[in-house]
């Protein structure tokens, strides 16, 4: 291990900038070049091209990957003098880097978004808020009339309480727009995880489940882990809707996860959350990963 981080020390801070030195003489092309025409699309491309921004010495480019989205135009001009780019001799370079810095930049607009979803408390008072609430009922649970406001019937979708607003707590409005997201974009495959987890052996809580998958996105988001998927999966810059898609993939796996995995009860969730969250992060260290929820009626 110590050879390893001693070898990482000597090549990112010495071996690195002459080996770039050397292959731009023999190839006529800087490394931001070299990977836009070298690899396709998507986490192949930005990922490395997020390295060797990063990693860069001179502030133009590291202080790419957080510039804001209305100066992007204008830093890859900055970059293409800074590294003497010709547009005439390498036409697809500028549109390549901008949808790179467009990803880049947008992964931190994004987790600024979420968190402040995650902030922002459910508020009884607010209007929009209830109607919320009242919406996933009547998506949910169609039939079946809710008595009132406040009544133990919240139980019958997974609630703990006879008030949900105590259980989106920990995160806040997002934990309920996901729920909701899921239910309006998904509401025949919702219903059906919302019987399986009413069933009598296999059951679990299902909004109190939602809400700690919520938890799991979060968490995967702000430690960088879903970068790679967001790359893949979103052609510019990631947004709200798309993290949203992320938990309804996350919802529906979950549940065929518990069911195939048949627990012996309820208390033994925490392990199989946890054996649930490894397959997932394995999942999201391939290079190709799309944690698409794709449906056999070709619904996405």
């Amino acid at each position: 291990k110590m050879l390893g981080y001693i070898w990482q020390y000597v090549y990112s801070s010495f071996l690195r900038y002459w080996l770039k030195w050397l292959i731009r003489h023999v190839t006529g092309q800087c490394e931001l070049q070299r990977i836009c025409s070298a690899y396709k699309p998507g986490a192949a491309r930005t990922s490395r091209a997020e390295y060797s921004l990063r990693s860069s010495k001179n502030k133009v480019l590291r202080g790419a990957s957080e510039c804001n989205r209305d100066k992007l135009q204008q830093r890859v001009e900055e970059i293409m003098k800074v590294k003497k780019i010709k547009p005439q001799k390498d036409p697809l370079f500028e549109r390549s880097l901008y949808v790179c810095l467009l990803q880049i930049t947008g992964h931190s607009s994004l987790c600024v978004s979420v968190e402040d979803l995650r902030k922002k408390t459910f508020n009884s008072e607010d209007q929009d808020h209830e109607v919320m609430l009242l919406n996933l009922w009547e998506l949910l649970m169609p039939t079946v009339k809710l008595e009132s406001r406040i009544t133990k019937q919240w139980g019958d979708i997974g609630f703990q309480g006879d008030d949900p607003k105590t259980d989106f707590r920990g995160m806040g409005m997002l934990g309920l727009i996901n729920l909701l997201f899921f239910s309006q974009n998904y509401t025949e495959e919702a219903r059906q995880v919302l019987s399986h987890a009413n069933h009598p052996k296999l059951g679990y809580s299902y909004a109190i489940v939602g809400i700690n998958l919520t938890e799991m996105a979060y968490s995967l988001l702000r430690s960088g882990a879903l970068k790679l998927h967001f790359y893949n999966t979103v052609e510019e810059t990631p947004e709200l809707q798309h993290f949203h898609q992320l938990y309804c993939y996350l919802a529906y796996e979950f549940d065929k996860f518990w069911v195939a995995e048949e627990p012996e009860s309820i208390m033994q969730f925490n392990q199989y959350r946890e054996k649930f969250h490894e397959k997932i992060k394995a999942l999201l260290q391939e290079p190709d990963v799309s944690l698409r929820l794709t449906l056999r009626s070709g619904k996405k």
